[in-house]
C-alpha cells in the first residue's frame, strides 16, 4: 500500500475513534424540556430604451424576484434535490408582506407593547381582527427578529376562537426560536403539536430544529434530533441521513459530517451524492482546496464516482481560493473528455472565474459553447458576468451585459442588483436605486441593507449609514448580521460610545454578542470607568482651579490613548474573516 494512503486511512480512523469517544454519551431521543456619479441611470436607462422588454414587463418579471443572496455559481447546493434543503425552515417561505391593514395594525400593537406581553395581548384583542393562516404566517414574517413579540403573538393567536394553528405555522414559530437558540420553548411547541391524539410533527419539524442546531454547533444534539425520529414514529433513511449531513456542512461542522459519515458506512452505504455534499462542504463553505482533495481522492479510493456534481464542487473550489483559471479550465476539460457533461451550473462558474480574470471575450465563448450544447444562460449565468465585472468598474461591459440579459427576458435577481450597487458612490445614488428596486417588485432585503452599512462605514459616511439603519424597519427589522455589522463599523471608525450603545441594545434584544468585538467594547467600556474615575479625583483637586488647562490636556491625553489602542489592536478588523 502506498505510504500517503497509508497515513490518510490512519488519520481518517483516529478522527471517527476521537469523534465517536466524543458522542459515545448520545442518548438516543432529543433534550426536551417541558465610481461614476452618473451609473445610476443606468438600469433605468437600459429598461427603457430596450424594444425587446418594455418597463411594464420587466416589472411583472421582477416581481417574482424574492432568490436568495447565494448565487447558483457559487456551487452552494449539491444537487437539484438538496436545494430544497433551503426551505425546510419555513419562516424563510413566507408570503411577502404586502400593504395590508390587518398585518400593520397588528405589528404596530406589538411594537408600542414595549415587550409587556399582557399589553400586547391586551391590545391586540381590542382590535377584533378575524386571523387567517396568511394573516399569521405574515405577522410571523414581520416579527421574525424579535422572539418574543413573535411568540406572544403566536399564542394568542392560538387561543383564539374560530382559529387553529396548523403545522405552518408552528414550523415558522420553531424557525424564528430556533434562530435566536431558544431551543427549549422550541421543544415545548414540538411537543404541543403531539396533544389532542394527531401528531403534526413532520420530518421537517425535525428537519428545522437539525438545522438550527447545526448553525449553533450543537452537534450532538442535531444528530440526537435526527434519532428523535423514533420517538415521534417517523421513519427515516437514506434521505433523512443525506439532509443531516447537509445540515452539519452548510454550518462549517464539516468534519463533524465527514467523519459521520465514514463512521455509518454500515448503516448508510457510500454513495456519490453522500461524498459530495461532504465534497461541497470542503468546497463551499470552507473553501479549502486541500481538503477537498482529500475527499476527492477517498472517492477514488473507495471506488465512488464522480460525477458533474463532483466536478463543479471542486471547480467552485478553485475559483474560490483563487487559483489561476488555468487549473479551472484544465478540470473543465478533463470532465469533458471523460464524458461528463457539464450542466448550468458548471458553466456559470467557469464564466465567472474567466471574467474574474479579466477574460471577457473567453468568457463569452463559453456562454456561446454552453448554448450550442442545448444549455440556455440563466439570471444567473448573466450574474455571473456581472458581479465580477462590477468589482473591475468595467462599467461598459456591465452595461452591455445588463442589457443583453433584459433582451433575453431574463429578469435580474436581488443578487444583481447587489453587484450593481458595487459601482454606486453617493448616498443620493443608493437610496434613489433602491427606490427602484421596490418599483420594479424586487425590494432589498436585510442583506442589502447589511452590505450597504458595511460600504459606507468604509466611506465614513454615517448619515447615510444612519438613514439606512432607519429604513431597515421597511424589510422585517434589524437582525443580529445588521447590529454586527454597524458595530463593527463604527467600531473601526473610533465611534466606541456609539458603537458600545448598540452593542448594549444588541444584547437587550437578546442577539448573541460577536464575541472578539463584545469583549474589546468591554476593555474599553472599564477602561472608561477609570478615566472617569481619574477624571473626579483630578477635578476635586485644589490644583485644578489653578491649572484648567493642564487638566484637560491630560484628559484629552488619556481618552485618546485608550481609542487608539482599541482600535488599532489586532489590525484593521476585530473579526474572524
Amino acid at each position: 500500500m502506498n505510504n500517503n494512503i497509508m497515513w490518510r486511512q490512519l488519520r481518517k480512523m483516529c478522527e471517527i475513534a476521537a469523534f465517536s469517544s466524543a458522542l459515545s454519551a448520545r442518548s438516543p431521543f432529543p433534550y426536551i424540556n417541558t465610481a461614476n456619479g452618473n451609473f445610476s441611470s443606468l438600469v433605468a436607462t437600459t429598461m427603457h430604451n430596450k424594444p425587446l422588454l418594455s418597463f411594464h414587463t420587466f416589472t411583472n418579471f421582477c416581481s417574482y424576484s424574492t432568490s436568495s443572496v447565494n448565487d447558483d455559481f457559487n456551487a452552494s447546493t449539491v444537487e437539484s434535490d438538496d436545494e430544497n434543503n433551503n426551505n425546510l425552515d419555513s419562516v424563510n417561505n413566507y408570503v411577502e408582506i404586502e400593504d395590508d391593514k390587518d398585518v400593520s395594525v397588528i405589528l404596530d400593537v406589538l411594537a408600542s407593547s414595549g415587550g409587556n406581553q399582557e399589553k400586547a395581548k391586551s391590545l391586540l384583542d381590542q382590535c377584533g381582527l378575524a386571523l387567517s393562516s396568511r394573516l399569521v404566517m405574515n405577522v410571523l414574517s414581520g416579527v421574525r427578529n424579535d422572539w418574543e413579540a413573535a411568540l406572544t403573538f403566536f399564542h394568542w393567536a392560538g387561543n383564539q376562537t374560530g382559529y387553529e394553528h396548523s403545522w405552518r405555522e408552528y414550523h415558522s414559530m420553531i424557525s424564528i426560536l430556533g434562530k435566536m437558540r431558544k431551543f427549549d420553548i422550541a421543544w415545548s411547541l414540538i411537543k404541543e403539536m403531539t396533544k389532542n391524539g394527531e401528531s403534526l410533527v413532520t420530518h421537517q419539524t425535525l428537519a428545522i430544529m437539525i438545522r438550527r442546531y447545526c448553525a449553533a454547533h450543537e452537534v450532538k444534539k442535531a444528530i440526537d434530533t435526527f434519532y428523535a425520529h423514533k420517538l415521534f414514529k417517523l421513519d427515516f433513511g437514506m434521505e433523512e441521513f443525506q439532509h443531516l449531513i447537509f445540515a452539519l456542512c452548510r454550518y462549517k461542522n464539516v468534519k463533524a459530517a465527514e467523519s459521520l459519515l465514514l463512521e455509518n458506512q454500515n448503516i448508510y452505504p457510500f454513495n456519490t451524492k453522500s461524498f459530495n455534499i461532504v465534497l461541497n462542504g470542503w468546497c463551499n463553505t470552507f473553501c479549502s482546496p486541500r481538503e477537498a482533495r482529500n475527499i476527492w481522492r477517498e472517492m477514488s479510493e473507495r471506488g465512488i464516482k464522480h460525477d458533474v456534481v463532483s466536478y463543479s464542487c471542486m471547480i467552485s473550489c478553485y475559483s474560490k481560493s483563487g487559483k489561476t483559471h488555468h487549473m479551472i479550465i484544465k478540470l473543465f476539460n478533463q470532465m469533458k473528455a471523460l464524458g461528463i457533461k457539464p450542466d448550468r451550473k458548471v458553466y456559470n462558474i467557469v464564466i465567472h472565474a474567466l471574467t474574474k480574470s479579466r477574460l471577457v471575450n473567453e468568457a463569452r465563448e463559453i456562454m456561446k459553447e454552453m448554448e450550442q450544447n442545448g444549455v440556455n444562460p440563466n439570471s444567473i449565468t448573466y450574474n455571473s458576468l456581472i458581479q465580477p465585472l462590477c468589482k473591475s468598474h468595467q462599467l461598459s461591459e456591465v452595461r452591455g451585459a445588463f442589457s443583453e440579459m433584459l433582451e433575453r427576458g431574463l429578469l435580474p435577481t436581488i443578487s444583481t442588483y447587489h453587484a450593481l450597487f458595487e459601482v454606486l458612490r453617493t448616498g443620493e445614488e443608493t437610496f434613489s436605486f433602491l427606490e427602484k428596486m421596490r418599483e420594479t417588485g424586487c425590494p432589498p432585503n436585510n442583506d442589502t441593507y447589511v452590505m450597504l452599512i458595511r460600504k459606507f462605514c468604509r466611506w465614513r459616511d454615517f448619515d447615510t449609514v444612519f438613514k439606512l439603519w432607519n429604513d431597515l424597519n421597511k424589510c422585517g427589522g434589524r437582525d443580529r448580521s445588521a447590529y454586527v455589522a454597524l458595530i463593527h463599523g463604527l467600531f473601526l471608525n473610533g465611534k466606541l460610545e456609539e458603537a458600545n450603545k448598540y452593542n448594549c441594545e444588541m444584547k437587550e434584544k437578546h442577539f448573541l454578542p460577536e464575541p472578539k468585538l463584545d469583549e474589546r467594547l468591554q476593555i474599553w467600556a472599564s477602561g472608561r470607568n477609570v478615566i472617569n474615575l481619574k477624571n473626579s479625583c483630578i477635578d476635586s483637586s485644589p490644583s485644578a482651579d489653578k491649572s484648567g488647562k493642564i487638566v484637560e490636556g491630560r484628559r484629552r491625553y488619556i481618552e485618546e490613548t485608550d481609542i487608539r489602542r482599541v482600535v488599532i489592536d489586532r489590525g484593521f478588523s476585530l473579526l474572524a474573516q
